[in-house]
């Protein structure tokens, strides 16, 4: 395959497609697959049950599906999913699952994913992300569609981040961060909504009102969290363009199990 540079080593068994670029000294695994389209940067190391999707850009010295850094792994067959038109920057480590959690790490579409970013094993991440320079995800970290995670960002094991949030450059995230909010900080506090990012996702005015009326619910007017949510539950009659965002707030609560950002 012209494609491919000589230096490179593909085992017997990867399935790639004619497309495909792979740049020199890469090591590409038998149980890799790799969709149209995409393109493998010198000295990556891709390997174990690794599917990657179409329009990829892996840049040099990422290593992707390497065993999961966890002690209770003995080698048991897991894996990784990489959906299509992602941006993987130098250095970033992504780990395949293991058994106990489901044995797949997975990543969607349409992420921009900046250098030395680690994503660990069982993590799933959503679609239209942005992970800034050494951004770290522990295992079984949940990332929702649109968030963005500023440089130098630790997130703990188990922690769920809602759709559409923001997360400041060099915080220390714990608890789950819900839909929309924006936060930073160590400890983390929540520090408002992340506006600009829904009007530069075309939210219309009556939508983010409903949101901001979420937001005031939950950090503005001293409720308990219990009180809180009967109040966003009866948003919708006042703000019916909300109705899925308060429903997506809700559905996220009721799945929190490390409690939230408050």
């Amino acid at each position: 395959m012209s494609n491919i540079h000589p230096t490179a080593i593909v085992e017997a068994g990867a399935r790639i497609d004619p497309s495909v670029t792979v740049g020199p000294y890469a090591v590409i695994g038998s149980q890799v697959v790799i969709g149209a389209g995409s393109s493998v940067g010198s000295h990556c190391v891709i390997q174990g049950r690794t599917t990657i999707g179409q329009d990829n850009r892996i840049f040099q010295f990422a290593s992707l599906g390497a065993e999961p850094q966890d002690k209770k792994y003995k080698g048991e067959d897991t894996e990784l999913v990489i959906g299509d038109r992602n941006t993987v920057r130098e250095f970033c480590t992504f780990n395949r699952g293991v058994p106990g959690a489901g044995g797949k790490t997975s990543i969607g579409d349409d992420n921009w994913i900046m250098a030395y970013t680690h994503i660990a094993h069982d993590c799933h991440v959503g679609n239209h992300t942005t992970m800034a320079n050494n951004t770290t995800l522990a295992g079984h970290v949940l990332i929702g569609d649109w968030v963005t995670v500023g440089g130098l960002t630790g997130i703990h094991q188990f922690v769920k981040i809602g759709a559409h949030a923001m997360i400041g450059f060099s915080s220390a995230v714990s608890q789950d961060v819900p839909p929309f909010m924006m936060v930073d900080g160590n400890p983390l506090s929540v520090r408002g909504l992340n506006l600009e990012g829904l009007r530069r996702r075309g939210f219309s005015a009556a939508r983010v009102a409903g949101i901001k009326q979420m937001h005031r619910a939950l950090y503005r007017q001293g409720l308990t969290l219990d009180a809180a949510r009967a109040a966003m539950a009866e948003l919708p009659a006042a703000h019916p363009e909300a109705a899925a965002d308060v429903a997506l707030v809700l559905a996220f609560l009721d799945a929190s199990t490390r409690g939230i950002a408050r």
